[in-house]
């Protein structure tokens, strides 16, 4: 079974089409739950009307699927609340140049 700290490891390699940063350290990750051999993994995404939606979601689930071996993952995309930029770590914020 996956720790919650391997998935975010893995999530931490799936990067956004659009921005060159990982998912985690874009903010966009809420909450990991990792128990069972089971995962269920709460995101976000920079916009709601986010036409790479649905290929960010599949690269999230298949990567942790790949990459654990955990079989039974759940990607449940939410916008409550709302994703803003100071949500992205200081390392994100630091690739940016924003630091």
């Amino acid at each position: 079974m996956p720790t919650i700290e391997d998935v975010r490891n893995v999530l931490k390699t799936v990067k956004d089409p659009e921005i060159p940063l990982s998912l985690v350290d874009l903010g966009l990750i809420y909450a990991i739950q990792a128990d069972d051999n089971a995962v269920r993994i709460t995101m976000t995404l920079t916009t709601p009307g986010c036409g790479m939606a649905r290929q960010i979601a599949m690269s999230a689930k298949t990567s942790v699927m790949e990459q654990t071996g955990c079989q039974d993952v759940l990607v449940t995309v939410t916008f409550d609340p709302p994703w803003d930029q100071s949500k992205i770590t200081p390392e994100g914020k630091k690739l940016l140049g924003r630091e």
